[in-house]
């Protein structure tokens, strides 16, 4: 789907389709520690973060730069046909600043040793769905801090 198109389906109302991800989200630090997220999910995130600046700044901005070629911009795709960046049959952990990484058991304990984290009870999975806002506010976020996901989906930070 080009910009173009993301445009044209915002300004008619056309219900667009949403990708899933599970934020694991540590409760007593109200922070993001990483997002169970398919390959959808993670092609869509690297789609949006692979955006020529032009794109991002016309997109993020409603405007266009000086000098920017708007057919290039309207031949900019975020969804490739050929299927994607990364494989399909493996579930992805993305980190709150945006590193993806394969998901393992052995990924997921490290990332609880790594923030101290001994009760379960402390933690909170919550299902949240990303589709053109959402990826617009992650990629805004990704440029003003490293705590995007926490601060897209928890509302910490300007995001």
């Amino acid at each position: 789907m080009s910009i173009h198109q993301w445009e044209s389906q915002e300004q008619e109302g056309v219900e667009e389709e949403k990708k899933r991800a599970h934020n694991l989200i540590h409760q007593s630090c109200w922070k993001v520690l990483f997002a169970e997220a398919s390959k959808d999910f993670v092609d869509f995130l690297f789609h949006l973060l692979s955006l020529p600046l032009g794109t991002v700044i016309k997109l993020l901005t409603n405007t266009s730069m000086v000098g920017q070629n708007e057919q290039g911009a309207a031949d900019t795709s975020v969804k490739d046909e050929q299927g994607g960046i990364v494989k399909g049959v493996v579930t992805y952990m993305v980190m709150d600043d945006l590193v993806v990484k394969p998901m393992s058991t052995i990924s997921s304990i490290t990332i609880l040793n790594k923030f101290n984290i001994k009760e379960v009870d402390s933690l909170e999975e919550r299902i949240v769905e990303i589709g053109i806002n959402e990826g617009l506010k992650l990629l805004n976020a990704s440029l003003e801090s490293k705590t995007i996901l926490t601060n897209v989906f928890l509302g910490n930070g300007s995001a």
